[in-house]
Protein backbone atom coordinates (compact mmCIF):
# COMPACT_ATOMS: atom_id res chain seq x y z
CA UNK A 1 0.00 0.00 0.00
CA UNK A 2 1.03 3.59 -1.11
CA UNK A 3 2.78 5.53 1.92
CA UNK A 4 -0.64 8.08 2.91
CA UNK A 5 -0.15 11.45 2.32
CA UNK A 6 -0.32 14.82 3.62
CA UNK A 7 -2.44 17.15 1.42
CA UNK A 8 -2.64 20.91 2.19
CA UNK A 9 -5.51 23.05 0.40
CA UNK A 10 -6.97 26.19 -0.04
CA UNK A 11 -10.49 25.87 -0.69
CA UNK A 12 -14.15 27.97 -0.66
CA UNK A 13 -17.11 26.32 0.10
CA UNK A 14 -20.32 27.60 -1.32
CA UNK A 15 -24.06 25.97 -0.86
CA UNK A 16 -26.48 25.87 -3.92
CA UNK A 17 -27.73 29.38 -3.53
CA UNK A 18 -23.78 30.57 -4.57
CA UNK A 19 -23.55 31.61 -0.84
CA UNK A 20 -20.21 31.48 0.40
CA UNK A 21 -20.23 29.26 3.84
CA UNK A 22 -16.33 29.26 4.35
CA UNK A 23 -13.14 29.59 2.74
CA UNK A 24 -9.54 29.11 3.78
CA UNK A 25 -8.60 32.09 1.91
CA UNK A 26 -9.77 34.55 3.54
CA UNK A 27 -7.53 36.84 5.42
CA UNK A 28 -5.50 35.83 8.10
CA UNK A 29 -6.79 32.01 7.21
CA UNK A 30 -4.23 29.54 6.79
CA UNK A 31 -4.91 26.40 3.91
CA UNK A 32 -6.42 22.75 5.61
CA UNK A 33 -3.74 19.86 5.69
CA UNK A 34 -5.11 16.78 6.02
CA UNK A 35 -3.78 12.95 6.21
CA UNK A 36 -5.36 10.97 3.57
CA UNK A 37 -7.40 8.01 5.21
CA UNK A 38 -7.54 9.45 8.34
CA UNK A 39 -11.26 11.13 7.86
CA UNK A 40 -10.09 14.18 9.00
CA UNK A 41 -12.11 15.81 6.01
CA UNK A 42 -15.45 14.70 4.82
CA UNK A 43 -15.27 11.42 2.24
CA UNK A 44 -17.03 13.48 -1.09
CA UNK A 45 -14.53 16.17 -0.80
CA UNK A 46 -11.31 13.22 0.26
CA UNK A 47 -12.45 10.77 -2.74
CA UNK A 48 -12.40 13.78 -4.98
CA UNK A 49 -8.80 14.11 -4.35
CA UNK A 50 -7.27 11.34 -3.71
CA UNK A 51 -5.19 11.56 -7.05
CA UNK A 52 -4.41 15.28 -7.10
CA UNK A 53 -1.03 16.88 -6.83
CA UNK A 54 0.57 20.29 -5.78
CA UNK A 55 -1.33 23.25 -8.42
CA UNK A 56 -4.50 20.96 -9.27
CA UNK A 57 -7.47 22.88 -9.24
CA UNK A 58 -11.06 21.20 -8.83
CA UNK A 59 -14.62 21.79 -8.46
CA UNK A 60 -16.19 19.27 -6.38
CA UNK A 61 -19.96 18.69 -6.19
CA UNK A 62 -20.24 16.66 -2.45
CA UNK A 63 -24.17 15.45 -1.42
CA UNK A 64 -25.22 15.20 1.71
CA UNK A 65 -24.57 11.07 2.35
CA UNK A 66 -21.16 12.19 1.64
CA UNK A 67 -21.13 14.98 3.56
CA UNK A 68 -22.58 15.89 6.67
CA UNK A 69 -25.51 13.52 6.19
CA UNK A 70 -29.24 13.93 6.12
CA UNK A 71 -30.88 15.79 8.58
CA UNK A 72 -32.19 13.57 11.07
CA UNK A 73 -35.35 14.86 12.78
CA UNK A 74 -34.60 12.58 16.09
CA UNK A 75 -31.85 14.86 16.82
CA UNK A 76 -34.35 17.82 16.91
CA UNK A 77 -35.80 17.80 20.33
CA UNK A 78 -37.38 19.94 23.39
CA UNK A 79 -35.41 19.88 26.30
CA UNK A 80 -36.29 21.90 29.70
CA UNK A 81 -35.18 25.34 30.03
CA UNK A 82 -33.28 24.17 33.15
CA UNK A 83 -31.09 22.45 31.20
CA UNK A 84 -29.81 25.93 30.55
CA UNK A 85 -29.04 26.76 34.01
CA UNK A 86 -26.88 30.04 34.25
CA UNK A 87 -27.31 31.02 30.67
CA UNK A 88 -29.67 34.85 31.25
CA UNK A 89 -30.25 34.81 27.36
CA UNK A 90 -30.95 32.28 25.17
CA UNK A 91 -31.47 32.54 21.27
CA UNK A 92 -32.12 30.59 18.09
CA UNK A 93 -28.98 29.80 16.34
CA UNK A 94 -27.02 29.94 19.18
CA UNK A 95 -24.72 26.91 19.93
CA UNK A 96 -24.00 25.18 23.29
CA UNK A 97 -21.92 21.87 24.05
CA UNK A 98 -24.02 19.19 25.49
CA UNK A 99 -23.12 16.34 27.18
CA UNK A 100 -24.59 12.81 25.54
CA UNK A 101 -24.07 9.42 26.82
CA UNK A 102 -21.70 9.10 23.48
CA UNK A 103 -19.80 11.97 24.26
CA UNK A 104 -19.57 15.95 24.24
CA UNK A 105 -21.77 17.13 21.01
CA UNK A 106 -23.02 20.77 19.87
CA UNK A 107 -26.22 21.71 19.86
CA UNK A 108 -28.22 24.45 18.15
CA UNK A 109 -30.93 26.54 19.56
CA UNK A 110 -34.04 26.48 17.31
CA UNK A 111 -36.81 27.66 19.76
CA UNK A 112 -37.12 29.30 22.69
CA UNK A 113 -40.26 28.88 24.69
CA UNK A 114 -41.71 29.54 28.23
CA UNK A 115 -40.61 26.22 29.93
CA UNK A 116 -38.63 24.42 26.33
CA UNK A 117 -35.92 24.57 24.38
CA UNK A 118 -36.11 23.07 20.77
CA UNK A 119 -32.19 22.19 20.05
CA UNK A 120 -31.19 20.56 17.22
CA UNK A 121 -28.41 18.40 16.88
CA UNK A 122 -27.77 17.56 13.51
CA UNK A 123 -24.68 19.24 12.26
CA UNK A 124 -25.12 22.54 10.77
CA UNK A 125 -24.82 21.61 6.84
CA UNK A 126 -26.19 18.21 7.45
CA UNK A 127 -29.10 17.84 3.97
CA UNK A 128 -27.19 20.80 2.14
CA UNK A 129 -25.28 19.69 -1.52
CA UNK A 130 -21.45 21.29 -0.74
CA UNK A 131 -19.49 22.82 -3.36
CA UNK A 132 -15.62 23.11 -3.04
CA UNK A 133 -13.83 25.22 -5.17
CA UNK A 134 -10.19 23.48 -4.32
CA UNK A 135 -6.55 24.17 -5.16
CA UNK A 136 -3.79 21.73 -3.82
CA UNK A 137 -1.04 23.61 -2.49
CA UNK A 138 1.17 20.94 -1.52
CA UNK A 139 1.69 16.81 -1.22
CA UNK A 140 4.07 15.27 0.70
CA UNK A 141 4.48 11.84 2.59
CA UNK A 142 2.72 11.43 6.04
CA UNK A 143 5.20 11.20 8.84
CA UNK A 144 5.45 7.78 10.88
CA UNK A 145 4.17 9.79 13.48
CA UNK A 146 1.55 11.35 11.33
CA UNK A 147 -0.38 8.23 10.34
CA UNK A 148 0.11 6.67 13.82
CA UNK A 149 -1.85 10.05 15.35
CA UNK A 150 -4.29 10.55 12.44
CA UNK A 151 -3.83 14.42 12.30
CA UNK A 152 -1.05 16.57 10.42
CA UNK A 153 1.94 17.80 12.77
Amino acid sequence: MAQPRVVTIHYTLTNDQGEQLDSSREEGREPLSYVEGAQNIIGGLENALNDKDAGDKVNVAVTPEEGYGEVNEELVQPVPRSAFEGVDQIEPGMQFQAQTPGGPQIVRVVEVGEEEVTIDANHPLAGQNLNFDVEVVETREATDEEQEHGHVH
